[in-house]
């Protein structure tokens, strides 16, 4: 019986031995790099301007409509401003359409309605007043600065402050 307990035990340490191999293999993992765009050089690009309702925020709102448009193939620049709500497209109109841009904004989320799209020849630069009237185009600037801002700026702090 003392052998018997000897035999099983040597088994079982064995058996543990042999099963119990500390060969780990590496984890593989697969890394999605971002390419660098060919841009065909015979494409003949045009440039979008379009409005986006619906955005909440800059980082979240305005900076992912803004990565999905831009990896769109066929787009050669994407820009999204919150402030103003404008998105800002150069693509190739071969490939790209507005009903394509459209798509893809409110594919992002159900909240965003794309309206206003235009096709122009340069991109706008005008800036919007701030929508706190604390932080408007016309607190805190010389006389100069706000008659210069205030003729864009609807707000009242904006058109009381152009007088003085």
């Amino acid at each position: 019986m003392k052998t018997m307990k000897y035999a099983l035990t040597l088994l079982l340490i064995t058996a543990f031995t042999l099963s119990c191999k500390n060969e780990v293999k590496p984890e593989v993992k697969t890394v999605e790099v971002d390419t660098v765009k060919e841009l065909d050089p015979n494409a003949t690009y045009t440039k979008a301007e379009f409005t986006i309702d619906g955005m909440s925020c800059a980082i979240g709102c305005a900076a992912t409509i803004e990565k999905k448009i831009a990896k769109m193939e066929g787009v050669k620049s994407a820009s999204v401003d919150f402030d103003r709500r404008l998105a800002m497209v150069e693509y190739n109109e071969a490939k790209v359409t507005p009903t394509l841009l459209t798509e893809m904004v409110t594919n992002v989320a159900d909240i965003y309605k794309v309206s206003d799209m235009k096709t122009v020849d340069a991109f706008s630069s005008k800036k919007a007043c701030a929508a706190d009237c604390a932080k408007a185009c016309c607190a805190n600037k010389t006389k100069a600065e706000k008659t210069a801002c205030a003729a864009d700026c609807k707000k009242a702090c904006c058109t009381k402050e152009k007088e003085a």
